[in-house]
C-alpha cells in the first residue's frame, strides 16, 4: 500500500502569535513493504509528518495520497485509513487500560465489530508475533507486566487492526538494552516475514542503520536527504551540522582511515567491522 505526501506544509497555531511552521512543501514515497529510518533532531518534524500520514492532521497545505486515494479530501473516511495504517506512539504502554491483556489487545477489533472467533485468531497472533506466549499472558492485567511486555501489548493492540503500514514513534523509548533489542527484533521480523511496511522514528542511528532500508532525515521542516542507510552516513559532515551524527561504529573507522589504515569507509555495524578487520589482517598475515 504504497504512501504519497504531495508538497506537504502544516502551521501550527496558524494566524496567532505562536504561528509556527512544522513541514514545509514536503514530498516523498514510501512503496509497499519498505523499512523507513525517520531522523532528525527534536523538533524537525518528524512526529508531525507521521500524524498526517493517517489524517490525525491535516496538511495546511499539499496532498497526501493512500494506496492512491486523497485523504485530504473532504469525505474521505479517516477510519479505513487507520484501519490500513497503524500508528505507535511514545510510551504507548500508558494508553492501557483494560482489566486484561486479551482485552486490551481485543479492543480495537471489538470496535470494528469483528465476530469473536476472528478476535480471537487476531489476538492470537498479534501477542505472538510481538513475541509474547499468549496463553500464560492473555488473563493477565497489563499492569503487572514488565515495562517492556506492556510495550509489547500496546504495540499489539495496534497489529490486532492489521495494518498494512506501521509507524512507531521511538517505540524503544525508556527500555533497558534487552527490552529495546528484542522490540526492534520483532519490528524487523513483521516487516521481513509479513511484509507489513514499517516507519521507524528514531534518535539511535545504530538502529536506523541495521534496521532500515532506506533512510528519510528532517531538518527544520523539510527532507534534506533520503538514501539507503550506507550512502546517508557517507554524508557524516551534513549530518553533524544539523544536529544529528553516524553509528559510533562508522565515526571509529572514519577515524582509523584518518590515520592511514585501509578499512573500509562505509562499515555500519559492529559485525561489519569485525569481518573487515579480520579481513586486514589475514591479508596482512
Amino acid at each position: 500500500m504504497p504512501i504519497k505526501v504531495e508538497d506537504v506544509s502544516y502551521i501550527y497555531g496558524k494566524n496567532t502569535p505562536f504561528e509556527t511552521k512544522a513541514l514545509n512543501n514536503v514530498s516523498l514515497e514510501i512503496d509497499d513493504g519498505e523499512f523507513i529510518g525517520l531522523i532528525g533532531h527534536t523538533g524537525s518534524g518528524k512526529s508531525t509528518l507521521i500524524q498526517h500520514l493517517n489524517g490525525l492532521l491535516k496538511p495546511t497545505s499539499g496532498k497526501i495520497f493512500v494506496d492512491g486515494i486523497d485523504i485530504t479530501e473532504h469525505g474521505v473516511s479517516l477510519k479505513e485509513v487507520r484501519k490500513k495504517i497503524g500508528l505507535v506512539f511514545q510510551y504507548p504502554e500508558h494508553q492501557l487500560f483494560e482489566e486484561t491483556v486479551y482485552k486490551d489487545v481485543a479492543f480495537g477489533p471489538i470496535n470494528l465489530g469483528i465476530n469473536s472467533e476472528e478476535i480471537d485468531e487476531r489476538v492470537r497472533w498479534a501477542l505472538t508475533e510481538v513475541g509474547l506466549d499468549y496463553e500464560s499472558i492473555k488473563d493477565m492485567s497489563p499492569f503487572e507486566l514488565s515495562g517492556g511486555q506492556r510495550r509489547r501489548v500496546a504495540i499489539a493492540g495496534v497489529l490486532s487492526m492489521l495494518p498494512k503500514v506501521l509507524i512507531l514513534d521511538e517505540p524503544t523509548a525508556g527500555l533497558d538494552p534487552g527490552g529495546r533489542d528484542d522490540i526492534l527484533r520483532e519490528m524487523k521480523k513483521l516487516n521481513s516475514e509479513n511484509g507489513i511496511t514499517v516507519i521507524l522514528v528514531s534518535h539511535s542511528m545504530e538502529d536506523v542503520a541495521r534496521l532500515a532500508d532506506r533512510l528519510i532525515v528532517m531538518n527544520k521542516g523539510e527532507i534534506v536527504l533520503t538514501d539507503t542507510p550506507r550512502e546517508v552516513f557517507k554524508e557524516s559532515k551534513l549530518l553533524m551540522s544539523i544536529g544529528l551524527g553516524v553509528p559510533q561504529i562508522t565515526l571509529l573507522f572514519e577515524k582509523l582511515r584518518e590515520k592511514g589504515w585501509n578499512v573500509r569507509s562505509d562499515v555500519l555495524t559492529v559485525e561489519e567491522a569485525r569481518d573487515d578487520i579480520l579481513k586486514r589482517v589475514r591479508i596482512d598475515a
